[in-house]
């Protein structure tokens, strides 16, 4: 497996990063939703990172700069399902940290939506005892808010009903530096 910057030209590679978000959210970027999106994610200023093995597209990583440069919005992170579980996904984050770090990013943030009921934040009025709610999350179908707690991302806070009543997107950060 390699991990290096998306070449921004290619189209077979395009595609195949559009197919993988179309994969991975599939409430998101259905249609021609997927090539806008992965246009926006190629744009100059962003950082754009895959995982590749003999011309496949594994695993894609997107950052863009906010706040200036000092805090960069992970976005969006997909592994094909098929290769879960391998460390491409980690491998992809320790990269982009890398590259963030290098731009001046001193935070990396993310939202990860809760649309599905996975956790115990999903389903609940968070505009009261938020902090608890958070304090107490679980996690109850394979939500993703785990496996970035692994890549030493912490939970900062929720925006409540961010997908819909009881759909919250929960926020998430990690200290970075060279």
């Amino acid at each position: 497996m390699n991990i290096r910057e998306f070449p921004r030209q290619d189209q077979g590679f395009f595609r195949q990063g559009a197919a993988l978000l179309r994969e991975c959210f599939p409430q998101a970027y259905s249609g021609e939703l997927a090539e806008e999106q992965m246009e926006l994610c190629l744009e100059e200023e962003r950082i754009a990172l895959m995982a590749e093995e003999n011309g496949e597209l594994l695993g894609f990583v997107g950052a863009m700069p906010q706040y200036g440069v000092t805090a960069w919005e992970l976005h969006p992170l997909g592994v094909k399902a098929s290769r879960r579980g391998e460390g491409i996904g980690k491998a992809l984050v320790a990269r982009l940290e890398q590259e963030c770090a290098a731009r001046g990013c001193i935070t990396l943030y993310l939202g990860t939506d809760d649309e599905f009921g996975q956790t115990t934040l999903s389903g609940t009025d968070l505009f009261e005892d938020t902090f608890r709610k958070i304090e107490t999350i679980q996690n109850l179908n394979g939500h993703p808010y785990e496996f970035y707690q692994k890549q030493g991302f912490q939970i900062v806070g929720v925006l409540p009903d961010a997908n819909g009543p009881g759909k919250p997107d929960i926020w998430m950060a990690k200290h970075i530096s060279k």
